[in-house]
């Protein structure tokens, strides 16, 4: 399924599309958004290797029935000992893809800066950005040149978007790993790797809810699309699922 790839004037390569030789590292597959991509992966041919914090999660059911496409690796992304002794456990692999996936909410995600609680903020704060971004700098090296490297962004962390002025703490923590990411491309902008933060929407996942209009199912084969058609395109993109450029 490489419509919105193909409609965005995107060149994706037979084999891009159909994972022959092709590898993706998955930070946070345990459940929910992260799963379901190592799933679409494994589905399109590509070797996975998900990292999960849990010693039992959806991702081990996923590796146990297709063992041939799909590797488990243990990782608490807020723990930087851990972050570097994965990048060490799989030093010596290039990955075409290196994916970030982290994202929590305080547990009032309409309380103010002024309501919520100093834990909670530094516990988003911790997740959404310091640890994603820590994955990224330690595991951004496994990246293939002409790979992609792409966090789990949200089109929340577009401060140009915001008008409702709601979510204050998970909006900051997304416009946060944005700008970090902005940073890291720009250290790394002669090293000929597509960075990519992704916006997926709003999706009936554990942290979007119920009421969100879209499952996962449907949206992921939008999301793997232009993931994959970002290959040898380098540069900073902040993209929608449909391939669309959303506003910083």
């Amino acid at each position: 399924m490489l419509g919105s790839a193909v409609a965005k004037g995107l060149s994706v390569s037979n084999s891009a599309s159909t994972g022959a030789g092709k590898s993706i590292l998955i930070v946070g597959a345990s459940r929910g958004l992260g799963r379901a991509m190592a799933a679409e992966f494994a589905t399109r041919g590509w070797s996975v290797v998900g990292a999960v914090r849990a010693a039992k999660t959806p991702l081990h059911a996923l590796a146990a029935e297709r063992p041939d496409k799909v590797e488990v690796e243990m990782l608490d992304m807020t723990d930087h000992d851990q972050i570097r002794s994965l990048r060490d456990r799989l030093s010596g692999r290039l990955f075409d893809i290196v994916f970030i996936n982290g994202g929590i909410v305080n547990r009032t995600p309409s309380d103010t800066m002024a309501d919520v609680s100093t834990e909670e903020f530094v516990n988003v704060m911790l997740t959404n950005v310091l640890g994603v971004m820590r994955a990224v700098e330690h595991l951004g090296v496994l990246a293939r040149p002409g790979g992609v490297i792409g966090v789990m962004s949200s089109g929340q962390g577009s401060i140009a978007n915001n008008a409702s002025g709601a979510n204050d703490v998970y909006r900051a923590s997304k416009a946060a790993l944005n700008q970090s990411m902005s940073s890291y491309a720009g250290r790394h902008a002669g090293e000929g790797r597509a960075i990519v933060l992704m916006a997926p929407g709003w999706i009936r996942t554990e942290l979007g809810g119920p009421g969100a209009p879209f499952g996962v199912e449907e949206v992921m084969p939008q999301i793997v699309d232009v993931l994959a058609a970002q290959q040898g395109r380098p540069g900073l993109r902040f993209l929608d699922r449909n391939g669309d450029t959303v506003p910083w």
